[in-house]
């Protein structure tokens, strides 16, 4: 399994080994003592799985205050997902990366809690597993607009099919609730690139 870092703090891609044979093929979905060498640390308290058709686009999502932490694994199709930092005071607030992620790599996308989330839709159809580290209330769902210009996201669509809720969303300027970021002994450097 390898697990790369992406170019927000503790924010990871993961891509499996894939055994392949006439019958099919096995991999691992699920690694806790490699993932928690990788500081990808967590207890699963909901799973959520979400289906969406070609140039839906979901997000810019987070929940607050119950926080949620997201491994998010593809079970089939591919998207264009998208993380943003909007932890008050982090080094990298309102930064984004974004990364192609398909089910024929198996990949996982690791977003710790502080950050906003969301997704295009590339494929006709994608599969989405979340693995949550908090439970899911609707209440608590917030919502910045995907095309914030603050944050400038270079989603590769002008006319995504979305949600009234996220059509009406705000930017990330007008939330007056959000994460605060808590620095740790570790120094982060934002070398201004949005792609991982």
């Amino acid at each position: 399994m390898k697990i790369k870092k992406l170019i927000l703090p503790n924010t990871f891609i993961i891509e499996p080994k894939i055994f392949y044979d006439k019958r099919g093929f096995l991999y691992e979905i699920w690694s806790q003592d490699l993932y928690f060498k990788n500081k990808i640390k967590f207890k699963i308290v909901q799973v959520l799985h979400s289906y969406s058709k070609k140039n839906t686009l979901r997000g810019i999502h987070f929940q607050y205050p119950n926080l949620q932490g997201r491994l998010i694994s593809i079970i089939n199709g591919k998207i264009f997902d998208v993380i943003v930092d909007i932890r008050k005071n982090s080094p990298t607030f309102g930064k984004w990366c974004g990364c192609i992620i398909d089910s024929k790599k198996k990949q996982q996308l690791w977003i710790p809690e502080g950050f906003g989330h969301g997704y295009l839709v590339l494929s006709k159809t994608v599969d989405i597993i979340y693995k949550c580290t908090g439970k899911f209330f609707s209440n608590k769902q917030r919502t910045i607009v995907w095309n914030d210009p603050d944050i400038g996201i270079k989603w590769p669509i002008e006319k995504p099919i979305l949600s009234k809720k996220d059509s009406t969303a705000l930017k990330l300027s007008q939330h007056k609730n959000l994460p605060k970021w808590k620095k740790t002994s570790k120094f982060f450097h934002w070398k201004g690139r949005n792609y991982s």
